[in-house]
C-alpha cells in the first residue's frame, strides 16, 4: 500500500508541474469577501421562488431515484450475466449532466429530461451495489427453500428480509446524492435550485446566492427528520406532480436526433467510409486526446488532494482526538463540505479565481475528502487504544493512521472512478477536460462529435474503475457496499 500510495503521489506531483493552477481573477479576495457577506447576510426577498425551486429539486430527486431503485433491484437479479454488467458499467460511466444534455435533444426542457438523467445512471449503480449486497449477504435462508422456488419469491421472502437494513441504508444515501444531482441539473436548464443559483450569481446577487445555498444545506442536513420509512411511499407518489410542466415535447426532434444528428457527418453527407476515417482521426487527435490528457492530470491531482483532506479531517469527528463538542462541530463542517456538489462548488470558485484547473481540484478534493474523512472518522471511534497510549500528533501518526490506512486506501480507490466522472463533467464550466469538448460540440449542434466524445468519456471511466478494482484485488483491500455509505446527516 505504501508503494502504491507513493506512485499515486508521484504521478500527482508530475501533474501539478504540468497543470494550469494559476489564479487569474483580478481581485479574488474582494470577490470572496462579497460572497462571504452574502452567506452571512442572506437575502430572503425571493424566498417564495426559492421554495418552489427547492420543492422541484426534491421532486426530481425522489422521482429519479425511485425509478432507479426499482430498475436497479430488477437488474441486480440478473447482474451475473456479462451483458448486463457491461451495459450497466457503460451507463453509469456517463455523468447525469451528459445524460441531461442528450435527453435535451429528445424532450427539450421537459421534466422527463431531468428524471431520466438521474434515473438511468442511478439504476446502473443500484444494480451493481444491490448485487454486491446480495452476494455478500447470508444465503442460508434461500438455500433452505425447496427446489423449484421462483427467483422472485426467493428474493423477496428469503433474501430481502435479512438484507433490508443494508438495502435501505444504501438507497437513502443515493437519495442524498440524487438531491445533489437534481440541484446541479439546474445548470442545464431544469427548474431546480442550480438554475436560480447560477442566475443569481451571474447577476451579482450574493445575498440571494447565500439564501439558496443555505436552503440546500438545510435540505440535506434535515433528511433524517422528514424522510421517514412510512412517508417514503407518499413522497414517491406525490413527487411527479411537483415536477412542473416544462415545454411540450416535440417528438420530431427525437426522430431527427436518432436518424440524422448523431450519424457521423461523412456518412450523412454521402462521403462514405472514405471520409469517415479522416473525420474520426481529427476528432480523436485534436479533441479526444487533449481532453483525455487534461482529465487524467486533473483526476490524479484531485485524487491525492482528496486523500490529504481525508487524513487531515477525520480527527475532527474522532473521539480519540476531540471531545463531544468538538465532534459535533467537526460533523457539521464535514456535512457542509460533502453536501455541496462538486460542480456547484467548482462553479463558484471559478468565478472567484478565474479559469484554471485550481477551482476544479479544490472542489473535488473538498467534497470527496469530506466523504472519506467522515467514513474513516467513524471507524476510528471503534478503535480501542491502551490506557497508556500516547497522545497528540504521535497518537495520530503512530497509533491511529496505521490502523485505518487500509480502509482509507480502499475508500480512496473506490472514489477514483467517481472523481474521474466529475472531472470530465467540469469541462462544461470551461476547464479543458473531455466535458469541455462535449459541450462545445453540442453548442455547435455537432451531436455526432458529442456522442463520440461521450463514448470516449465512458470508456475512460470504465478503464479507471477497472484499474482501481485490480489494485484493490492485488492489495487484498475490501470495503463492503454499506461501508462506503456516509451516515445520513
Amino acid at each position: 500500500m505504501v508503494r502504491t500510495s507513493l506512485w499515486l503521489l508521484a504521478i500527482a506531483l508530475v501533474g501539478v508541474w504540468i497543470a494550469d493552477l494559476d489564479i487569474r481573477s483580478i481581485s479574488p479576495w474582494a470577490e470572496l469577501g462579497r460572497l462571504a457577506r452574502g452567506l452571512v447576510q442572506p437575502d430572503f426577498s425571493t424566498f417564495d421562488t426559492a421554495i418552489i425551486a427547492l420543492v422541484r429539486t426534491v421532486a426530481f430527486a425522489f422521482t429519479g431515484v425511485g425509478i432507479a431503485a426499482i430498475l436497479g433491484m430488477g437488474l441486480a437479479l440478473i447482474f451475473h450475466f456479462r451483458i448486463v454488467r457491461t451495459v450497466c458499467a457503460f451507463v453509469r460511466a456517463i455523468h447525469e449532466i451528459f445524460w441531461a444534455l442528450i435527453f435535451l435533444q429528445f424532450f427539450g426542457l421537459h421534466p422527463l429530461t431531468g428524471v431520466l438523467a438521474i434515473a438511468l445512471p442511478y439504476a446502473a449503480t443500484f444494480a451493481r451495489v444491490y448485487s454486491e449486497i446480495l452476494e455478500e449477504g447470508d444465503n442460508r435462508a434461500a438455500q433452505a427453500l425447496p427446489a423449484g422456488s421462483g427467483v422472485i419469491s426467493t428474493f423477496w421472502y428469503a433474501r430481502v428480509p435479512d438484507l433490508w437494513v443494508h438495502l435501505t441504508s444504501y438507497t437513502s444515501y443515493r437519495l442524498e446524492c440524487g438531491m445533489r444531482s437534481s440541484a446541479v441539473l439546474g445548470f442545464v436548464g431544469m427548474p431546480t435550485l442550480g438554475f436560480y443559483l447560477e442566475t443569481a450569481y451571474g447577476e451579482g446577487y450574493y445575498g440571494e446566492v447565500g439564501m439558496l445555498l443555505l436552503l440546500f444545506l438545510v435540505l440535506i442536513a434535515s433528511l433524517r427528520l422528514w424522510v421517514r420509512p412510512r412517508l417514503v411511499v407518499v413522497y414517491l407518489l406525490a413527487a411527479p406532480f411537483f415536477l412542473g410542466t416544462g415545454l411540450p415535447i416535440v417528438w420530431g426532434n427525437a426522430t431527427r436526433f436518432l436518424t440524422e444528428d448523431i450519424i457521423p457527418a461523412p456518412l450523412r453527407n454521402g462521403e462514405g467510409l472514405a471520409g469517415l476515417g479522416p473525420w474520426l482521426g481529427d476528432l480523436l487527435w485534436y479533441q479526444a486526446m487533449p481532453g483525455i490528457g487534461t482529465t487524467l492530470v486533473l483526476t490524479q491531482i484531485a485524487l491525492v488532494a482528496t486523500g490529504v483532506i481525508a487524513l487531515l479531517s477525520f480527527p475532527l469527528i474522532s473521539r480519540l482526538f476531540v471531545d463531544r463538542v468538538g465532534q459535533a462541530g467537526g460533523h457539521g463542517l464535514l456535512i457542509i463540505a460533502r453536501s455541496i456538489p462538486e460542480y456547484l462548488l467548482a462553479y463558484i470558485l471559478l468565478q472567484l479565481w478565474g479559469p484554471s484547473m485550481l477551482p476544479a481540484v479544490v472542489a473535488l478534493a473538498i467534497h470527496n475528502g469530506a466523504i472519506i474523512g467522515h467514513l474513516i472518522g467513524r471507524q476510528s471511534n471503534n478503535l480501542a487504544l491502551r490506557p497508556d497510549a500516547i497522545g497528540g500528533f504521535n497518537r495520530y501518526a503512530y497509533e491511529v493512521v496505521p490502523r485505518l490506512y487500509r480502509s482509507f486506501f480502499a475508500f480512496l480507490l473506490y472514489r477514483w472512478e467517481i472523481i474521474m466522472r466529475e472531472t470530465a463533467i467540469l469541462g462544461i464550466l470551461g476547464i479543458a477536460t473531455l466535458g469541455f469538448y462535449v459541450d462545445s460540440a453540442i453548442q455547435e449542434l455537432r451531436f455526432d462529435r458529442a456522442m463520440i466524445l461521450i463514448f470516449v468519456t465512458a470508456l475512460l471511466n470504465i478503464g479507471v474503475d477497472a484499474v482501481a478494482r485490480a489494485i484493490r484485488r492485488h492489495l487484498q483491500l475490501r470495503t463492503t457496499p454499506t461501508a462506503q455509505i456516509p451516515e445520513t446527516p
